[in-house]
């Protein structure tokens, strides 16, 4: 059933562009339906995955000639990661039920994009999943082009160039393993298996991970992330920060670590302190932690506030897949779905409880209107998910960022003091921007009352509620997704990364 997940995106969005324009608000219904049904699809899978088990999609063949496949499977990582797909899914609709401009095509785009990623994290062909990655890239461009605000034009463009590159450096590093292993498959399991020279995993590696590393915000190939945060519309902005950043972080585990696992290995000499491309990476992820959040902490656009923090979480995600041990590289896929959940609903405060109804993100503007007495529900909201991705305990930034820490104390304990300095940044400077936003005004009884702003809508709240209950579930019963999680990492797929020094 799960590649439904894609035929119904896709057919979904085909229904959306052949709809009638008399129709187009009947685009509302039937985008939130199929995003329903494909999270309810991946719920399922979730819940009756038996621990350790590869579980077969589809399998057919697509270009025999090359040994090419179309081959969808599911392991644990997949299977948590399409799961927050379809969590945010759900919630980008519910978030965007205001659209009135061109309707029925934003959804058709939202849907197409949505598809996509279900795609990468099926596809075990490493042919199938670059081509379900490059879609990725063609809804992105128009849903920031047309629907987006603040240089809107410019963000989408230099997105897509980002994406491009990436792209290229990947598809570089796939043709030459292909072609490495004897030109028979394309199947990620059998190029896994290859013993591919060291010398070749040297350089395949670092081009594969940054190739990957560019969409996930690495530094300092990040610079396309905040811009494209910023002019993004909520519902993309939501899936940009949430799953779309996850895409390369995926690839760096799913397809650079695990087709050249020597690439981490030692170099044999040391340059400037670098012994192995492991350190190299990071000392880059741990960069942009601090860059990501002391950038956020001077930002006056409360939208680049949070642009600049994923780049901040981002790090800690490529952090924990550095460590090389399991708690670590296990707390980085946590990490992916607590972000990716956070995120979303900082994105949709931001974009849609507050600038949609002020017009405004300057952050010294907001401070007057005193929107905690307002929109109360936008502030709680706010207070919550900054909270959480603080690492409160009891909700998912905590334990994904703690077992990361554990991670690194254990690989790099040297690299713990400036982990710390990001934590206490990032603690700085949602403190800042909730201060500033919500709780600026004066509450003087002489001070005229504030003017009023559009009531919070039951979609809004609902979409709100969704992603909050999401982060208490993780924070609470983190067992339920390490049940499903570990066993992937233990898999044979896993095995040349385990023998490379996990």
């Amino acid at each position: 059933m799960l590649a439904w997940t894609i035929y119904i995106s896709f057919l979904g969005a085909l229904a959306l562009f052949l709809l009638p324009s008399r129709r187009a608000a009947w685009a509302r219904i039937l985008a939130l339906t199929t995003t329903i049904i494909t999270f309810a699809i991946t719920l399922t899978a979730f819940i009756q995955h038996r621990t350790g088990e590869m579980l077969t999609v589809a399998h057919y063949p697509w270009i025999p000639s090359l040994g090419i496949q179309f081959s969808l499977k599911a392991d644990g990582i997949s299977l948590t990661l399409l799961l927050l797909t379809g969590v945010i899914g759900v919630c980008g609709v519910l978030f965007s039920w205001n659209i009135e401009d061109r309707i029925k095509e934003f959804f058709a785009f939202y849907l197409v994009l949505l598809g996509a990623v279900y795609g990468v994290f099926l596809s075990f062909d490493l042919f199938l999943l670059f081509v379900f990655y490059e879609i990725v890239v063609i809804p992105k461009y128009f849903l920031i082009a047309i629907w987006g605000s603040t240089r809107r034009e410019y963000a989408a463009m230099k997105l897509v160039l980002y994406s491009f590159i990436g792209s290229a450096m990947v598809l570089v590093g796939l043709i030459a393993a292909y072609v490495a292993a004897g030109s028979k498959s394309t199947a990620l399991g059998d190029l896994a298996g290859y013993p591919f020279a060291p010398h070749f995993q040297m350089w395949a590696f670092p081009l594969v991970f940054v190739g990957f590393g560019i969409l996930a915000g690495l530094w300092p190939f990040h610079t396309w992330a905040p811009t494209g945060h910023v002019a993004a519309p909520t519902a993309a902005s939501m899936l940009l920060a949430g799953v779309v950043m996850k895409l390369g972080a995926y690839g760096c585990l799913r397809v650079a670590m695990t087709l050249f696992p020597l690439g981490l290995g030692p170099w044999g000499f040391h340059v400037l302190g670098f012994g192995s491309w492991r350190d190299v990476f990071a000392l880059l992820a741990v960069i942009g932690i601090l860059y990501g959040a002391l950038v956020a902490l001077v930002q006056k656009d409360f939208k680049f506030v949070i642009g600049y923090s994923s780049i901040s979480h981002m790090g800690f995600i490529l952090l924990g897949l550095m460590t090389l041990n399991q708690i670590g590289i296990s707390g980085a896929v946590v990490q992916m779905v607590s972000h990716g959940i956070l995120a979303g609903l900082l994105f949709a405060v931001v974009g849609r409880l507050v600038y949609s109804r002020t017009h405004t993100r300057d952050l010294t503007a907001l401070g007057p209107m005193r929107l905690g007495k307002v929109i109360p529900f936008a502030a709680f909201t706010f207070v919550v998910a900054g909270m959480a991705g603080m690492g409160l305990p009891g909700f998912s930034g905590f334990v994904a960022e703690l077992m990361i820490v554990i991670g690194v104390w254990h690989s790099y304990p040297s690299l713990i003091v400036f982990v710390a300095i990001g934590l206490v940044a990032g603690v700085a400077y949602i403190w800042r921007s909730m201060q500033m936003a919500f709780f600026a005004g004066t509450d003087l009884d002489t001070d005229p009352p504030p003017p009023p702003l559009p009531p919070i809508s039951f979609s809004e709240r609902l979409g709100a509620g969704i992603l909050i209950c999401a982060s208490v579930i993780v924070g609470t019963f983190p067992q339920l997704f390490l049940n499903v999680i570990h066993p992937a990492l233990n898999s044979p797929l896993f095995q040349g990364l385990r023998k490379g020094g996990w």
